[in-house]
């Protein structure tokens, strides 16, 4: 039994306390109806990784002690948060184009499929490239330590404190941006610093996740939450529950039929959603 928790610990205490600023997150995007920019980032982010893994600058680490585990920051990090942030000023600067003839979705299928084949292309030139494609993809949440998680979770506070110090001006951008049109708000500049602050979060799951839970993660739970309630306390209190409930059963069937950790999270995240969504139709009067 200890054994089984000491392996354990870690992955659950990720599922428990990360997923909270993914769900927020997830409610500004499926506002925002441009669904498919996590999955773009999150790829953009992975592409990073690729580079630096195969191109050999991957070897320096930067080591930070936080009391009782120690925060790394290496060099593939690094490159991918510099990739995402570039990703995330093109987003910003596409923002308006869906007001002509191309909408932003379109933009941003583009720019995964070119993130996703170019990663494709970078790990052929790898001896471990199959192995590291599915990294990329659905992680190593099983695996993961206290440095990673610790480091996470900090990263996560740090933009949550952003967040809620000019929560007025990302809400209304959101939520009502008629209101902040009428306020006279920069639109491109707090568009770039939001799109700069959910890459940080993207990059830094990623790391964990792999792309597929980490886009599993920002949008199942919000959407869920949009279908059973109407107010953002409400919808981030449903959004984190359902996170943690498949977060915690993916890891469950993950570990008790050996089968990858991230796959199975996104799979339970899944049967969730159609649990949900046969539970609005039921609520919903004829």
């Amino acid at each position: 039994m200890d054994i089984v928790f000491s392996i354990m610990m870690w992955p659950l205490l990720a599922c428990l306390l990360l997923p909270a600023m993914l769900v927020y997150l997830g409610l500004h995007i499926v506002r925002r109806e441009i669904i498919f920019v996590d999955l773009a980032l999150a790829q953009v982010a992975a592409l990073g990784t690729c580079f630096c893994i195969v191109f050999g600058t991957h070897t320096h680490t930067w080591e930070i002690p936080l009391g009782f585990v120690t925060m790394d920051l290496s060099d593939s990090y690094l490159w991918s948060l510099g990739f995402t942030l570039v990703g995330a000023a093109i987003f910003t600067l596409t923002r308006d184009v869906g007001q002509g003839r191309v909408p932003q979705e379109a933009i941003i299928g583009i720019i995964y499929v070119v993130a996703a084949a170019a990663a494709l292309l970078i790990l052929s030139r790898s001896t471990e490239g199959n192995e590291e494609l599915k990294r990329t993809l659905v992680g190593e949440v099983l695996l993961v330590g206290p440095g990673p998680v610790v480091k996470t979770f900090l990263m996560f506070v740090a933009v949550g404190i952003v967040h809620f110090v000019f929560r007025k001006r990302f809400l209304a951008l959101s939520f009502d941006p008629k209101e902040a049109e009428a306020g006279h708000l920069s639109h491109r500049w707090w568009n770039f610093v939001f799109y700069a602050l959910f890459g940080i979060v993207v990059t830094s799951f990623v790391q964990i996740g792999g792309v597929l839970l980490t886009f599993s993660y920002l949008i199942v739970p919000a959407v869920c939450a949009n279908l059973l309630a109407r107010s953002l306390g409400a919808m981030m209190a449903i959004g984190w529950i359902i996170a943690t409930l498949a977060g915690m059963g993916g890891l469950f069937v993950s570990y008790k039929f050996d089968l990858p950790t991230g796959a199975a999270i996104v799979c339970v995240l899944g049967a969730a959603l159609i649990l949900v969504e046969i539970m609005a139709r039921v609520r919903r009067p004829a």
